[in-house]
C-alpha cells in the first residue's frame, strides 16, 4: 500500500505555524499558503502544527481556519486537521445526525477499517460526542442492517490467522444452505461469517462458494438481500477482494453524472491519501479509463479543486 501524501522531510512545525498565521492575518486569506502546508504534511505533523500554533499565538488553529475559509474547501481543511480516528468518528456522527441517515458513509467506514482503527474510532466518538457509537447505531438503524453495523462496530474481526481450508469449505456450505438452497434467506448466517472472519479466510470461503454453487458470492448477495443490508454485505465482499478497487468505485460514483457527492469525495480522499491512494488511482484508471485527477478537475473548481489535487498527486 502506497500513499500519495507522505510526511514532509525537513518538517518544522514552528515555521509552518508562522506561515499559517501569516496566511490568515490582516485582510484577505492566502489560500495557496494554507494548501502548501496542510495538504503536504502527514496527519501526525498536522497535529504538531495545531498544538504549536496554540502555544505560539494563544489561538485555536481550527477556529482560525474556519473563520477564514468557506464551503467545501473549508470542509477539506478542517477534515485534515483531525486525527484519523476523530475524522472517522465525526463522519459517523454526521451520518446519523438529524433526519435521515447516510448509511453509505457508515457502511464505508465500518466495512473497511481494522479492529484497532475501530477501537480508536469508538474512543474518539465517546470523547467528542459524549455518546457511544454502538448505542447511536442501534437507535438510528433497524433490522438486519442494524445487526450488521453493530457487528462491525464491535471491532472483533479475526485477524492475522492462517487460512483454514477445511473451515472455508464448511462455511461456504453454510452460506449456500442459508441462501440459494432454501426459500427465503437466513441473513444471520451471512452476518456472522462476513463480520467475524479474517479477510484472508473470507477470500477462501468465497472461492469455495464459487465451486459449490457455480455463482459468485457478490451476485448471490445481490439476489438474496436488498436495501442497505445488501449494500453493506457487498461492500464487505469488495473490500475483502480489492480494497483500493472498492475506494476507486466510491470515488467514481461520487463524481459521475450530474452533481457531485462532495461528502463522499472528500471523505475517501482524506482517509486514503495517507494509506493506499497510489493503488486507488491505479484501480481508478484501470476500471474507468481516465485518471482520478482528470475526474477531479472536471468536477470541482477553485481552491477546493486545488486541495484535492494536492492530496492525490
Amino acid at each position: 500500500m502506497e500513499p500519495t501524501l507522505k510526511p514532509a522531510s525537513n518538517f518544522n512545525a514552528e515555521n509552518d505555524a508562522n506561515v499559517l498565521r501569516k496566511a490568515m492575518k490582516g485582510l484577505g486569506t492566502d489560500e495557496k499558503a494554507i494548501i502548501d502546508v496542510l495538504a503536504h504534511r502527514s496527519c501526525s505533523q498536522r497535529q504538531e502544527i495545531k498544538a504549536l500554533y496554540k502555544t505560539m499565538f494563544g489561538k485555536d488553529l481550527v477556529k482560525d481556519l474556519k473563520s477564514e475559509l468557506g464551503g467545501k474547501f473549508e470542509d477539506v481543511i478542517v477534515g485534515l486537521m483531525m486525527t484519523e480516528a476523530e475524522y472517522d468518528a465525526s463522519e459517523l456522527k454526521r451520518a446519523m445526525k438529524g433526519l435521515g441517515t447516510d448509511e453509505d458513509a457508515m457502511i464505508e467506514i465500518l466495512c473497511s477499517r481494522t479492529n484497532q482503527q475501530i477501537k480508536d474510532i469508538k474512543d474518539a466518538y465517546k470523547r467528542l460526542f459524549k455518546a457511544t457509537l454502538e448505542k447511536d447505531i442501534e437507535s438510528d438503524t433497524s433490522g438486519h442492517f442494524k445487526r450488521l453495523m453493530v457487528s462491525l462496530a464491535s471491532g472483533g474481526r479475526m485477524e492475522n490467522q492462517p487460512v483454514d481450508m477445511t473451515k472455508a469449505q464448511e462455511d461456504a456450505q453454510r452460506l449456500y444452505a442459508a441462501g440459494e438452497k432454501k426459500l427465503g434467506t437466513d441473513e444471520s448466517t451471512f452476518n456472522s461469517l462476513l463480520a467475524s472472519q479474517s479477510y484472508e479466510q473470507l477470500r477462501a470461503v468465497f472461492d469455495a462458494y464459487q465451486k459449490i454453487s457455480g455463482k459468485d458470492i457478490e451476485q448471490v448477495i445481490k439476489s438474496e438481500m436488498s436495501g442497505n443490508l445488501e449494500i453493506g454485505m457487498v461492500a464487505i465482499v469488495r473490500v475483502v477482494r480489492n480494497r483500493p478497487g472498492y475506494f476507486a468505485k466510491k470515488l467514481y460514483h461520487s463524481m459521475k453524472g450530474l452533481g457531485t457527492d462532495d461528502k463522499t469525495l472528500i471523505r475517501v480522499i482524506i482517509t486514503r491519501a495517507e494509506v493506499d491512494m497510489v493503488q486507488v488511482k491505479q484501480e481508478f484508471q484501470k476500471e474507468f479509463g481516465k485518471s482520478l485527477e482528470d475526474f477531479i478537475k472536471d468536477d470541482t473548481s477553485g481552491d477546493y479543486r486545488k486541495v484535492l489535487l494536492a492530496l492525490v498527486s
